[in-house]
This record gives C-alpha cells, structure tokens and sequence, in this order.
C-alpha cells in the first residue's frame, strides 16, 4: 500500500468512524440511564441482524484506521519503514478485526 492510498483509507475510514462512534455513545448513555443490565443489553442484541451488521462495520473501520494510524506513528517515532513495516501493520489490521468480529458474534449470534 502507498502512502498515498494508506492516507486516504485512513481519511475514510475516519468518516465512516465517526458517525458510529456517535451511535455507540449515545446507545451507551441511553442503556445507562435506563438502568439496563449486561443480561438485558444481551438479550436485546442477541439475533440482531442490524446490530451485527452495525457493529461488524464498526470493528472493520475500526481495524483499518487504528493498523494504519500505527503505522504511521510507528514510521515517524523509530524510522522503520519499508515491507516488513507494511506486513506488521497488515497483521495488527487481521489481528484487531479477528478480535473484534469475534466480539460482535458474541454478542450477537
């Protein structure tokens, strides 16, 4: 990926991020106040095919801008650069979106 592309995926998946970040917060705050439990809050998203397609983009722009923003970080603090830089971000990027689906299957299936 060319820095130039790995800037735009970033920038993109920002704008995808933030209005779910948004949603999230708000369903957060909402369940608070109404005194939901773990158990409830489960029960409620359990089969949901919406909150799991939600949530499942979530972690995907999730992955994508996090793997890139620490390759980027990564890039500029220790000067590592090149394949191998390119093939730890990849992995970090699989390894957050594994986890993360992982979660929402939990929560959802």
């Amino acid at each position: 990926m060319t820095d130039l592309q790995a800037y735009i995926a970033q920038r993109v998946s920002a704008m995808v991020l933030a209005p779910l970040v948004l949603v999230h917060l708000g369903v957060v705050v909402l369940a608070v106040q109404g005194g939901l439990s773990a158990d409830e809050i489960l029960a409620r998203t359990q089969g949901s095919v919406v909150w799991g397609l939600f949530y499942g983009l979530f972690v995907l722009a999730a992955a994508v801008h996090a793997s890139i923003g620490l390759r980027a970080v990564v890039s500029e603090t220790v000067q590592w650069r090149g394949r191998s830089l390119d093939l730890a971000s990849l992995a970090l990027g699989l390894l957050l979106l594994g986890l993360g689906l992982r979660a929402v299957a939990a929560v959802t299936l």
